[in-house]
């Protein structure tokens, strides 16, 4: 998965941002049960490979880029939607 900035906008301003996210996909898989088997981060974009289980893809992505976007903004007082769209790279099938 891809999680992209905004017109190709910062999503990461320093270690502590970066920090904050490695939580929040911590906590979302003990909510979410999902599991991250590996994750980048670039300074615009965020690069997951996520093992999903009960939930949908699309109910973990809205709830990873809204509460990302609750933090970035309050802490750097902001007012903006930092990412442009999540995506797929590819599906990776376990194997039988």
């Amino acid at each position: 998965m891809i999680l992209r900035g905004n017109g190709g906008q910062d999503i990461f301003f320093d270690d502590e941002d970066r920090h904050h996210v490695y939580g929040l996909l911590h906590q979302g898989g003990e909510r979410y049960r999902h599991r991250i088997n590996g994750f980048c981060c670039m300074t615009n974009h965020l690069h997951f490979a996520i093992q999903v289980k009960e939930k949908p893809l699309s109910q973990i992505m809205q709830n990873l880029a809204f509460r990302y976007t609750r933090w970035i903004n309050q802490k750097h007082r902001l007012v903006r939607q930092p990412f442009r769209k999540w995506g797929f790279i590819g599906i990776v099938m376990p194997p039988p």
